[in-house]
C-alpha cells in the first residue's frame, strides 16, 4: 500500500515540477531541498516521500494539497479555491474494479475508517469459492486477484488496529442461507460454510469489524463506501458517484449512521445469527 501512495506521489510532484517551468535544481532549492534528494524521490527505484516540512513548503509554494499529493483526494487544490463537484466515472463493471482498490489501500494507509454497505456482502468476508461463484459472469472481473485482496485485506485486518464498519439488510444473507435469488446454483454446503466461517470472523475480529443488519421492510440503501473523510463513492451499476466535497461525505456519513440506528441486529449479535443461519442451511 505505501508503495502505491509513493507512486501516486511521484507522478503527481512531477506534474507539479512540470507547471512551474523551473529547472530540476532550481525546483529543488524551491523546497529547501538539494537536487539529489529530489531525485531520489522522482526516482521509481526509490521507495521515498518528502519529509512533512518539506511537503508543507510544497502545499503553500505551489497551491496544491498535501492530500491530493499523496493521493488521498483528487481535490487538487484547498480550502476556497476549490468548486468541489460529483465526479461521475463509467465503466464500473464490477463494484470492487481497480479504483474501488486503490481507494480502499490509499484509506487504508492513511489509517482512516472504511465504513462500506456493498452490494451482497464484504468480499474480505467471503470464501474464495463464493467469490468465484458470485463473479463468474462477470469476465471484466479478475477472479484471483480479488480473491488474493480479499485474503489480504482479512489479513491485514487480523495484524492490525484497523476500523472497518458495513451494514448489510438480513434478508440479504438469509437469501443466501436459502439459496435463493443469484445464490440459486451455489451448494447448500458451500453455503453453510460461507456463513459459519463468517460468524467465526465477525466474533475475532469484533470490536474492530462491526456489522450491523438492518431490516429492508423498514429502510433501504444502495451500495456506497466511505472512505474516511476524503472520498465517497456510490455504486449504481455501471457508474461510481464519486464525492471529494467535504459536505457529500459527511452527508453519506450521516447515511450510514441512520443505517446502524435502523439496524435489527447489531455487531456483538451478528455471530449467533450468522451461526443460526449457517444451522438453518437444508
Amino acid at each position: 500500500m505505501r508503495r502505491q501512495v509513493v507512486q501516486i506521489f511521484r507522478e503527481r510532484l512531477a506534474l507539479v515540477m512540470q507547471r512551474s517551468h523551473l529547472a530540476p535544481a532550481a525546483f529543488a532549492r524551491s523546497l529547501g531541498i538539494d537536487r539529489s534528494t529530489l531525485s531520489q524521490v522522482l526516482s521509481p527505484s526509490h521507495d521515498r516521500l518528502l519529509r512533512a516540512e518539506t511537503l508543507a513548503v510544497l502545499s503553500t509554494r505551489y497551491g496544491v494539497s498535501v492530500d491530493w499529493l499523496l493521493g488521498l483526494t483528487s481535490q487538487e487544490r484547498s480550502g476556497a479555491d476549490v468548486v468541489e463537484q460529483v465526479r461521475v466515472e463509467g465503466q464500473a463493471g464490477s463494484p470492487t474494479d481497480d479504483r474501488f482498490l486503490r481507494w480502499y489501500a490509499e484509506a487504508e494507509n492513511a489509517g482512516y475508517p472504511i465504513r462500506t454497505v456493498p452490494r451482497s456482502f464484504p468480499d474480505f468476508l467471503k470464501l474464495a469459492d463464493v467469490i468465484a461463484y458470485e463473479y463468474a459472469g462477470w469476465p471484466e472481473i479478475d477472479t484471483d486477484a480479488s480473491v488474493r485482496w480479499a485474503q489480504e485485506r482479512l489479513a491485514s485486518m487480523r495484524a492490525s488496529d484497523l476500523s472497518q464498519e458495513a451494514c448489510l439488510p438480513l434478508q440479504g444473507l438469509q437469501v443466501f442461507a436459502r439459496g435463493e435469488a443469484q445464490w440459486s446454483a451455489l451448494p447448500a454446503a458451500l453455503r453453510r460454510e460461507q456463513l459459519r466461517v463468517m460468524s467465526e470472523t465477525c466474533r475475532a475480529l469484533y470490536p474492530g469489524l462491526r456489522v450491523h443488519l438492518y431490516d429492508l421492510r423498514h429502510t433501504y440503501s444502495a451500495p456506497f463506501t466511505v472512505f474516511g473523510p476524503q472520498r465517497a463513492i456510490l455504486y449504481t451499476g455501471g457508474l461510481f458517484f464519486v464525492f471529494t466535497a467535504s459536505k457529500h461525505v459527511r452527508l453519506l456519513n450521516q447515511r450510514f449512521d441512520d443505517l446502524i440506528r435502523a439496524a435489527v441486529v447489531q455487531p456483538a449479535d451478528v455471530p449467533d445469527v450468522l451461526a443460526a443461519l449457517a444451522r438453518d442451511v437444508g
